[in-house]
């Protein structure tokens, strides 16, 4: 039995598998409670989550991924802190890119994303996902079984960001190599193996870089022309790395995010043939299925928020420089507010409530993006692979299942999904 009172959330392995029961015992005590380790405020309901979200002017997102890991790099001073995470922003883990920015930053970096994830643009997309989810299914379908994370989402995702940035299809292999989304042993003839194993971040902006600079200077009818020479609202230029750190951070935040969806929902066909033969009768329940999986299983675990200023949250006082730890997951999980909030229901009524897409002005810009991926490929799945089902050989048989998740405490996705299946090419 597990004393949640004095586990560390943020080490504790036994809180990878499964994070709830956890949750459910910090939002029993007090829907906002300090855990004991390193003073940070766990935020587990859904309204005191949703007010976090919603107030980026007394909540910073400058920790929005570091959470108490480092230190802040400096002292608590005053009644308002708001200056002293300017003067210190630059010290802080990823403050080049959009997630740890606050408005009006925040504000114009989202701005080139809004500028490229058009209705028209998306429906260019989704076209193109009809055809990649096919192409993808045809490397291992014939097999009858699969490791469905490194077979199907990783890729499927990586791919459809790449073709929302308008990354030239020639290319798209180099990034499958770079990223990892590629069978293991493959590489690309004209790859350093070094880059591909050593850095990829580093070598997708140096890749990006170079697809801005070309097209500011050679301007194409084509997606990176749109990037290149997209504007900021008040009509000046972004510099070269500003549109470049888009670009990265939507594949960073869509590849990832959207391959743990998909493997949350292949989990849940593959252990609920019940569900699986409803959507199979009735496809028109797949986006119902879709924002349930992300209810019940939301692919950020955490988020941290830092109080610029003493506040109350859900009756609790926060004092100035405060970190908070809001957790889509167990916000999704509230049953104040979602009835019988661990079953997973193709009939909920309050599906689209759930917040594993945010609230406020960080709400993940691909959001429908990733609902398109999911409903597309779940169809394709549904054709092309009947009888989907978990191999007990990897997962243990039915009733005594074992899974395992990545360990941290930011992200919630499987590591491997194995799955067996009848092929209907």
């Amino acid at each position: 039995m597990v004393d949640f009172d004095s586990v560390d959330y943020f080490t504790d392995p036994s809180l990878v598998p499964d994070p709830h029961p956890y949750f459910d015992h910090m939002r029993a005590k007090c829907p906002v409670s300090q855990e004991s380790h390193h003073g940070v405020y766990a935020v587990t309901g859904y309204e005191e989550a949703a007010e976090v979200f919603k107030d980026p002017d007394l909540f910073s997102s400058v920790i929005s991924v570091g959470g108490p890991f480092p230190p802040l790099p400096f002292e608590i001073e005053g009644d308002d802190i708001g200056a002293l995470i300017e003067q210190h922003r630059a010290g802080m883990p990823m403050s080049e890119h959009m997630v740890t920015m606050d408005p009006p930053e925040h504000t114009y970096a989202r701005s080139l994303l809004n500028r490229l994830l058009t209705p028209a643009r998306l429906k260019e997309n989704e076209d193109f996902m009809w055809r990649l989810a096919d192409r993808q299914l045809d490397e291992f379908v014939s097999n009858g079984s699969c490791e469905f994370l490194t077979e199907y989402s990783k890729p499927f995702a990586l791919l459809v960001v790449a073709d929302v940035l308008g990354v030239p299809e020639e290319d798209h292999q180099q990034f499958r190599v770079v990223l990892g989304a590629e069978r293991p042993g493959t590489r690309v003839g004209s790859l350093d193996d070094d880059i591909v194993v050593g850095n990829p971040l580093e070598w997708l902006d140096e890749k990006f870089s170079a697809y801005i600079s070309d097209r500011r200077e050679n301007p194409r009818d084509d997606v990176l022309t749109q990037l290149a020479q997209a504007k900021y609202p008040d009509g000046s230029t972004p510099e070269v790395i500003d549109v470049v750190r888009s670009a990265t951070f939507l594949f960073g935040a869509g590849q990832e995010t959207t391959a743990k969806m998909l493997g949350s929902a292949l989990r849940i066909l593959g252990e609920r043939p019940d569900i699986q033969d409803a959507l199979r009768a009735d496809r028109s329940r797949i986006p119902v299925f879709i924002e349930e999986s992300l209810r019940m299983d939301a692919p950020v675990k955490s988020g941290f928020r830092l109080a610029k200023r003493a506040t109350t949250v859900g009756g609790v006082e926060l004092p100035v420089g405060s970190k908070v730890m809001v957790c889509p997951g167990a916000a999704n999980r509230d049953p104040r507010r979602f009835e019988n909030p661990h079953e997973f229901r193709l009939d909920r009524k309050n599906f689209r409530e759930h917040m594993a897409f945010g609230r406020g002005n960080h709400t993940c810009p691909g959001s429908p993006l990733a609902r398109a991926e999911g409903r597309i490929s779940l169809e394709r799945i549904l054709d092309r692979m009947l009888d989907i089902r978990i191999d007990a050989e990897h997962h243990g048989p039915e009733g005594d299942r074992h899974f395992d998740y990545e360990p941290t405490y930011i992200l919630r996705g499987l590591s491997n999904l194995h799955i067996n299946f009848t092929p209907n090419p």
